[in-house]
């Protein structure tokens, strides 16, 4: 599925690494996967300020917009919990994203409506995933690097982002039911991978 995008994934000495084949075939990208840090807090928050005007644009304004999602010093405590990632293009930051991995590590989804999830056993949880519109593709990449972390991934999204529910759909993850978060009470659509890996 992956073999026209993605063809390596590997594991170094700078985290995970991998080429990235553009949808036109005439360039390879090669992407990073680092750990953020705290000097890459405010690059993460202007990321995220270019999301909020995507989705809006993209008929997706509820999800972080009338919140301005997601707040700085909850990016800054991922970092410090060493759970916020950044995705590096030319060693540039071009994407962010959390995950985190164990058993019922997202207690927002442990009572899912309409559905249930696929498997009980411990997952990895992707949230506030967001490029800055630099390079294609890094959602998929970014998601495909935290499922090889853990072979079972769990994520969520708002009814209205089209774009990431055809993203899930695409790389095979299942729709499994309604969860609600914290920052505010608008159901989310919740999607499942899991497998061998």
């Amino acid at each position: 599925m992956y073999a026209r995008k993605l063809s390596a994934l590997k594991s170094g000495a700078a985290g995970l690494w991998g080429v990235h084949v553009s949808e036109n075939r005439r360039r390879v990208r090669i992407l990073k996967i680092r750990q953020s840090m705290e000097s890459d807090l405010d690059e993460i928050m202007e990321i995220y300020a270019y999301a909020r005007r995507f989705m809006a644009e993209n008929g997706n304004p509820n999800q972080w917009g009338p919140t301005n999602w997601p707040p700085k010093h909850l990016i800054h405590n991922d970092i410090l919990q060493k759970k916020s990632y950044v995705c590096l293009h030319e060693e540039q930051i071009a994407g962010t994203f959390f995950y985190t991995i164990g058993k019922d590590v997202e207690p927002t989804y442990r009572h899912i409506e309409n559905g249930s999830w696929l498997d009980d056993s411990a997952y990895g949880v992707v949230h506030r995933i967001a490029g800055n519109g630099s390079v294609k593709g890094i959602g998929e990449f970014c998601l495909e690097w935290a499922y090889r972390q853990c072979g079972h991934l769990r994520i969520d999204t708002h009814g209205d982002n089209i774009v990431m529910q055809n993203l899930l759909a695409k790389m095979g993850f299942r729709y499994c039911g309604i969860v609600y978060v914290e920052e505010d009470r608008n159901p989310r659509f919740a999607y499942e991978k899991a497998g061998v890996w």
